[in-house]
């Protein structure tokens, strides 16, 4: 049983308590003393805690903090002008930074509490009185946010700097932010990481190690363009992605001074500018970053620490050697603090080194920085280490990562790796700068404390040219052997062996695109020399499909020519990678006339062709034939080719095709369980899997749509439609933002739907693709109709006609599908201006066309327009014949929504075609089914939030609303907002007006105050 102490009070400290009681410091710092008086009067905790109304462990916490730190221990945050609290910050960082992050027993705030005689609430609040505060926001326990400083206050983001060797106290604060339940990311950065998407890719697999469900989007995205808006882009995903875990979550970069890119800094201001409140940054490095972060310093956002904040005394100083060496003489101790003028990591290396010999004497220079360290380091600790272990060390310091097996290789003693696995444990048990950062491959590896690598790696650049790429070369051959490919081939490439660098690389390249390992290849692709790529046919394929994969179209043309131009040298297998290279950026550019002018050159595959190229050929051709109606073909090709081996992700590229084909010709449900298997493994399989992931979505979506699952479509595509644009083909996008724009419309959400098909009119435009521009202008101008807009209408069909007039028909190609288009526009047009007599011939050719096609589900519309034209012509034999064609279709592909999209007058007219004739009994249940489906979504959707009514809490605004409306709570304007978002203007202002209506509020000011109510989780008010 824990026994409370006794408190013994002099006069001075009882007038001292007396006067808290009435000085107006606060009731909380008067309730503390009154708890200690009364334990002083001789009261026990239970009779303090009935007496004032409170806790007895609180009671009990007060009097045991007065018994060992007097007033001291019992203030909290008191009131500006009051007289400073004497802490001993110095001591306190000494502890933290000669704590290891895998020690036995780290230290944590209780423990540091417990060995500096304090409250574990008192160090984080003199901390953050010091400048030292933890890089955290709001704390789980509200007792533990006020001693945090934080109060009711949710800061956005927390940057912190700190000096050289340091990085101890990081870990130190990282282990007690997750004992406060945090979430803590960590990654330690090195000079290899000095490239955006390598960046990115460590940053995304740091932070998924909390919860892989924040980067998901975002790391779908990586490879893909890294242009300025593609780096923004990843960042809003990042920010997006961390914004749905509400948890509070604290990011930590370590080691940034290997990083100079501009794009990265651009990216980590962007990340500082946009992240959430509940994100937080702690920044390490050796030198001032390029950040702009005046706005957080002057919010009082930002800790910045360097080593004058965690300097010791000379107190300290001989403290800390005591704890080391157990004795130090105390002019030895003064010495040791002059030398490193109270830098614990060079007081700690000054204690390995009296390790070594007893007494000695110091010379009494001043070391500061790192460079005269690093001297003193040369001069006064390595010369003293064994031999052998310098030796080690010093030919180890040229890899960035090491273990023991591979220490015995590149030192010619490959059976001695037992004995340097225990060297090594050995030499990190001594805090001889040595850390371990993770087991696989059944070995431990470890990775040099930077400023010992700069030194050893100073020493290894003074030796021959010659050994230093022994060295490497050593290392190249031991990564190679057991796969690790970026490691052989940097050493390779410092080897002086770049042309064994690419063998490596060619000889892996088609196997990583086949996995969809696009980062991994464009990485090893920046460490070759120019030359290397240039003049090796498999690496310029190589780097092709990687600018055809990323959407780089003009580099990809230049590497195109530059592969064509050497066409009289190649092989036939070389060739055929030029075709279906040709292939594949005209499908990207839907080009389908290049396509189908060359799918004779890829049918005629050479026999010896790759497995990588028989995919290729498989996916260009089945595709090509999907286009001309050829579904049978289309399979066939793919069943053909699936008895060869494949790479998972050309498979399931594959099923997807095939899953196209059979939702063209109107067998949907085989579709859909073909697209969600592919879904669902995809997924599984992650980011190099984005491009069959968001195909499998947009053809799910698009099932889920035509079965009028309304909701199902646009839960599937919202949180996708970002990544779905930037990596699809253009059919892929187009039919997915089709869907997603009627699904918004029919719910009611009118002004997201307009924005959507502006959405889809913009990426027509920047990629010049007419068909897409055609479709966009048509249903543009259904709509126009709907609303009665007659002239808008109008100039919506000049604008098609006046495309489908600069491009020549022909009987096939993209031509074509454009007159389709356009002859879709005007059948419209005909039928809602009542000229049903011209409306009629122009159904019948198209019908005519899609039968030739296959094109069943077209069909099934067709039939039921020209009813309707018959109908109003009072031709009432052959409308209903061809009402009967259209549902014995419909009815045999299980359609709904492509019958109901027709008219809207369709509904009463099959309900007068009921009352009025006699239909087969299916027939007659298939009517009623799509009579319930069209009454279930007017009612439904008729009223309510989605109609622009005032809603009552913020569930009913769409996830793309909460968006705008959270950036436009940061004061940010609609051109910002656009940017952000990756939407236009346009839409952005759409959708405030949504936002206002559902929310009752007038103005930007209203609704960002509606905001905070929700955030508080207070009712909404109603607004006038």
């Amino acid at each position: 049983m824990r026994v409370a102490p006794d408190i013994v009070l002099t006069a001075a400290e009882r007038a001292e308590l007396e006067q808290l009681l009435h000085a107006g410091h606060g009731e909380r710092l008067a309730q503390r003393a009154r708890m200690v008086l009364l334990a002083a009067d001789g009261m026990q905790s239970k009779d303090i805690a009935e007496q004032l109304g409170v806790g007895r462990v609180q009671v009990s916490r007060w009097r045991e903090r007065y018994a060992q730190l007097r007033l001291a221990g019992i203030e909290a945050t008191l009131p500006r002008g009051a007289p400073p609290v004497k802490v001993d910050i110095e001591r306190l960082a000494a502890l933290t930074a000669q704590s290891r992050p895998d020690s036995p027993a780290p230290w944590s705030t209780r423990k540091l509490a417990e060995q500096l005689g304090v409250s574990a609430a008192s160090i984080s609040r003199h901390l953050r009185a010091a400048g030292l505060t933890l890089p955290v926001a709001q704390a789980r326990d509200r007792q533990r946010e006020a001693d945090l400083g934080l109060g009711g206050q949710q800061p956005e983001i927390m940057g912190l700097y700190m000096s050289p060797a340091e990085h101890a106290t990081l870990l130190a604060w990282r282990r007690s932010l997750l004992s406060l339940d945090y979430d803590v990311t960590w990654l330690t950065l090195a000079p290899e990481d000095n490239e955006p998407t390598r960046f990115f890719e460590c940053l995304l697999a740091s932070i998924g190690e909390v919860d892989p469900a924040i980067v998901r989007e975002a790391a779908l995205l990586i490879g893909h363009d890294s242009d300025d808006a593609a780096i923004e882009h990843w960042v809003i995903s990042l920010v997006q992605g961390l914004a749905a875990r509400r948890r509070e979550i604290v990011v930590m970069l370590d080691d940034l001074h290997h990083i100079d890119d501009p794009r990265i800094y651009q990216a980590l201001q962007w990340l500082l500018d946009y992240a959430p409140g509940h994100v937080h940054l702690a920044l390490s490095s050796r030198s001032a970053l390029p950040l702009s972060l005046e706005r957080l310093r002057s919010q009082g956002r930002l800790t910045e620490i360097d080593m004058r904040d965690l300097r010791f005394t000379a107190d300290e100083s001989e403290r800390f050697l005591c704890d080391r060496l157990g004795v130090i003489d105390k002019r030895d101790a003064a010495a040791l603090h002059a030398l490193t003028d109270g830098w614990v990591a060079g007081l700690q290396l000054f204690a390995v080194d009296m390790r070594t010999r007893e007494g000695g004497t110091y010379p009494l220079v001043q070391v500061r920085d790192a460079r005269t360290f690093a001297s003193y380091f040369e001069q006064e600790v390595l010369v003293r280490l064994v031999p052998d272990e310098l030796d080690m060390l010093t030919r180890m310091a040229v890899c960035n990562r090491i273990c023991a097996s591979l220490c015995a290789s590149v030192l010619g003693r490959p059976l001695d790796a037992p004995q340097m696995a225990t060297r090594l444990a050995r030499l990190e048990l001594d805090n001889l700068f040595l850390t371990q950062i993770g087991s696989h491959d059944r070995e431990t590896w470890y990775r040099l404390h930077p400023l010992l690598r700069e030194v050893l790696l100073t020493r290894v650049a003074g030796w021959p040219e010659a050994v230093q790429r022994a060295l490497h070369a050593d290392a190249w051959h031991w990564f190679r052997e057991r796969g690790h490919i970026d490691d052989a081939v940097h050493h390779a490439v410092l080897a002086g062996d770049a042309g064994a660098a690419a063998s490596m690389v060619e000889h892996c390249a088609y196997e990583l695109l086949s996995g969809g390992e696009l980062g991994q290849l464009a990485s090893l692709l920046r460490r070759l020399p120019a030359e290397q790529v240039q003049s090796r046919f498999g690496l310029l394929v190589a780097s092709a499909y990687l600018q055809l994969y990323t959407r780089k179209f003009d580099a990809l043309r230049e590497s195109l020519g530059r592969m064509v131009s050497q066409q009289d040298r190649l092989d036939a297998g070389q060739r055929y990678a030029i075709s279906l290279l040709r292939c594949g950026l005209a499908l990207q550019q839907d080009d389908t006339d290049t396509v189908y002018a060359l799918l004779d050159d890829v049918s005629a595959i050479p026999p010896d062709a790759t497995d990588f190229a028989w995919t290729g050929r498989s996916n260009v051709l089945s595709w090509a034939y999907v286009y001309r109606g050829q579904y049978d073909r289309a399979r066939a090709v793919l069943d053909d080719t699936g008895e060869r081996p494949a790479a998972p992700r050309s498979r399931l590229l594959g099923r997807c095709i095939s899953a196209m084909s059979l939702a063209l010709e109107g067998h949907i449900a085989q579709a859909e369980r073909t697209v969600r298997e592919v879904l669902h493994e995809a997924d599984q399989r992650g980011p190099a899997y984005a491009g069959v992931s968001c195909m499998a979505t947009g053809l799910l979506a698009d099932t889920l749509y035509e079965q009028n699952d309304l909701e199902g479509a646009l839960r599937l595509l919202e949180p996708r439609i970002d990544v779905l644009e930037r990596v699809s083909l253009p059919d892929t996008v187009l039919r997915a933002l089709l869907v997603l724009s009627e699904s918004q419309r029919l719910t009611g959400r009118r002004a997201e739907a307009d924005a959507c098909l502006a959405r889809l009119a913009s990426y027509a435009d920047r990629l010049g693709l007419d068909r897409l521009r055609v479709i966009a202008l048509e249903l543009r101008m259904r709509r126009h109709l709907d609303a009665g807009e007659m002239e808008q209408a109008g100039n919506m069909l000049q604008r098609i006609d006046a495309l489908a007039s600069a491009h020549v028909a022909s009987g096939a190609g993209k031509a074509l599908r454009i007159a389709y288009g356009a002859e879709r526009a005007r059948i419209a047009m005909c039928l809602y201006v009542h000229d049903f007599a011209g409306a009629v011939p122009r159904i019948g050719g198209y019908i005519e066309a899609c039968q030739q096609r296959g094109q069943q589900v077209r069909l099934a519309a067709l039939w039921l327009q020209l009813g309707l034209a018959q109908q109003q012509l009072g031709n009432a034999q052959a409308a209903l014949q061809h009402f009967r064609q259209g549902l014995q279709i419909g009815h045999r592909l299980g359609l709904v929504r492509t019958l109901l999209d027709v008219s809207a007058d369709l509904p009463r007219v099959l309900g007068s075609l009921l009352e009025t004739h006699t239909l087969d009994p299916v027939l007659t249940f298939y009517v009623q089914r799509l009579l319930s489906a069209a009454a279930a979504t007017a009612t439904q959707y008729q009223g309510g939030a989605r109609q622009g009514m005032p809603a009552a809490s913020a569930d009913a605004l769409s996830e793309r609303e909460r968006e705008v409306l959270n950036l436009v709570a940061q004061a940010m304007p609609n051109k910002k907002i656009a940017l952000v978002l990756n939407l236009s203007p346009e839409t952005v202002k759409w959708h405030l007006k949504n936002i206002y209506a559902k929310l009752g509020v007038s103005g930007r000011g209203g609704a960002a105050a509606r905001l905070r109510e929700f955030a508080a989780g207070q009712p909404a008010a109603r607004r006038p």
